[in-house]
């Protein structure tokens, strides 16, 4: 609903006016002004759905999603039937990370859907956005025959399609989804990404038509140069590939308003903020043991890991979660109110560690229920790796590192979905990795044996003994299953979702040699940095 009034709305003119002028508070950023107007409405009227709904509304401004929960349950309660509050409720629910809950009301929502294609559409969302594309699909699939094929409709099944490892059905979705609607560069990219692409069967020339034909939004036109990079890279054209690279990267990242040294500097103030003394500080942590965190950069290999872990009887994926990161930030905030001098990284060594386990156990497993061991696949839990440490003394963390020329071109050439915007120039990606680097250098200095290192090129190349050495480690028996990651059925939501299919192979491995010349700013600066020697090789 986005700040927009539920449904049905009073009869009273009056109250109308001023559910009107708190909600265009809201789109003003007034909090404090609409919050007053709520306070007195609810005072007024505290049985009303929208007047409740606005309240839910207004304590989501104020970041205090519990209270807005409570808003908006009262506000579906008082107006049974109602698909936006259902929907709303679910929303917030996956805010708070209660996926079960969520599931549930998603679940009651159905239930009053009927055949209307729009609320099975946004009933599909509720179930993608709790990891469940393989949900997700049905009721996009049924959304699609009771209201046809809506572009957005037909990517967001293309991409549970692809998830689920159906490629065949997410490139036929594409192709009608292209039919109807040929500017849709995301579209293009995403069917670019679903195969790697031959001489005798690609796109190459259709998304060059497409390019000389124009699109109407630049975004369009970046995800199109995109696809046809990395089409153009898969049929063996790899110059004429990172030309088209180096301009897509450079429109996205002129179209970003991300400041790119503020990231790095957060980085840099953690690693300086957890000293040995502070590492070795007492935290009485959470001793529930089952947790096991893949860290590293994007395609550094760390789908290939879980895919092969996710194979163990007693593992399972829960995918990619936000939540120790959102966890750690809400704790050291409450922590800082009660500190009022400290910086967040400074509250951040302050708070209740074994709260924070806790919490973090109750909200990630039930990303992965019944299994006694699962993975959070989330990359950039390697900025808090000594604040899992201290939350889950009993967690396992594995660090998948890979050569840093490879890595670092393998994150260029990917268009992400509103994440890693560091990625789209070679300077600030080279000096990303540089913090990164010296973030897990800091992590095993502060706290030694408590991290293991698997390097991408050695898993390729030696898979059963480096699955041997990975098990040995999280406490697992050998199971010989674990070498065989594409015979995993489990749905991949990563932007690895239609390599994981495929068996394990070396292909990958120094690739950016095809591109020396290219990636020589990126090269220089990590040799600067230490990272790499003068032949660009990494230096362990």
């Amino acid at each position: 609903m986005d700040r927009a009034q539920p449904g049905t709305t009073t009869a009273d003119p009056a109250l109308q006016r001023q559910l009107a002028q708190a909600f265009a508070f809201l789109r003003q950023g007034k909090v404090g002004e609409a919050t007053r107007l709520c306070d007195s409405l609810l005072a007024a009227q505290g049985g009303n759905a929208e007047v409740l709904f606005l309240a839910s509304e207004t304590r989501l401004a104020a970041d205090d999603p519990e209270a807005a929960l409570g808003f908006i349950t009262a506000a579906a309660d008082a107006a049974p039937g109602q698909l936006p509050l259902l929907l709303k409720k679910a929303d917030n629910l996956i805010m708070l990370r209660r996926r079960t809950q969520a599931r549930q009301v998603a679940a009651d929502a159905l239930a009053i859907a009927g055949n209307d294609g729009r609320a099975l559409w946004a009933i599909g969302k509720v179930y993608s956005k709790c990891d469940d594309p393989l949900n997700a699909r049905r009721l996009y699939e049924r959304a699609f025959a009771a209201m046809g094929g809506d572009p957005g409709l037909l990517y967001d099944l293309a991409t549970t399609q692809l998830f689920g490892g159906d490629i065949a059905a997410a490139e036929a979705t594409l192709d009608a989804l292209l039919a109807r609607a040929p500017g849709a560069g995301h579209a293009l990219y995403l069917r670019s990404t679903l195969r790697r692409q031959t001489a005798a069967s690609n796109h190459v020339d259709d998304l060059r038509a497409r390019l000389a034909a124009g699109f109407r939004r630049p975004a369009e036109r970046v995800a199109c140069l995109f696809a046809l990079a990395r089409e153009l890279e898969d049929v063996g054209q790899p110059d004429q590939s990172f030309r088209v690279l180096a301009e897509a990267a450079a429109l996205k990242r002129k179209a970003l308003a991300h400041d790119a040294a503020a990231e790095r500097a957060s980085i840099d103030a953690l690693r300086a903020a957890c000293t040995p003394e502070a590492m070795q500080a007492d935290a009485a942590g959470h001793a529930e043991a089952g947790a096991i965190f893949i860290v590293g950069m994007p395609r550094s290999g760390t789908t290939l890991l879980e895919r092969m872990l996710a194979r163990h009887d007693d593992v399972e994926s829960a995918g990619e979660l936000l939540d120790f990161g959102q966890l750690l930030a809400a704790a050291a905030r409450e922590r800082r109110q009660a500190s009022p001098g400290s910086t967040l990284v400074e509250a951040s060594l302050e708070i209740d560690f074994a709260a924070l386990g806790r919490d973090y156990m109750a909200s990630a497993r039930e990303a992965a229920p019944g299994s006694r061991m699962f993975i959070d696949k989330m990359p950039v839990n390697f900025i808090y790796c000594g604040l899992i440490r201290k939350a889950l003394p009993n967690a396992r963390i594995i660090h998948m590192r890979r050569e840093p020329m490879d890595g670092c071109y393998a994150v260029y050439k990917t268009l992400f979905n509103q994440a890693y915007y560091f990625s789209y120039d070679l300077g600030e990606l080279a000096a990303y990795y540089t913090s990164y680097h010296r973030m897990m250098q800091h992590w095993h200095a502060v706290m030694p044996g408590a991290i293991l290192d698997v390097h991408y090129e050695d898993l390729v190349a030696d898979s059963e003994g480096q699955a041997r050495r990975i098990l040995a480690w999280c406490g697992l028996d050998w199971q010989s299953s674990v070498l065989s990651p594409s015979e995993n059925t489990r749905p991949s939501t990563t932007a690895s979702a239609a390599q994981v299919r495929e068996p394990i192979y070396t292909s990958s491995v120094r690739k950016w040699r095809n591109h020396e010349a290219g990636l020589a700013p990126l090269k220089a600066r990590l040799e600067e940095a230490g990272i790499v020697d003068a032949d660009g090789n990494g230096l362990r």
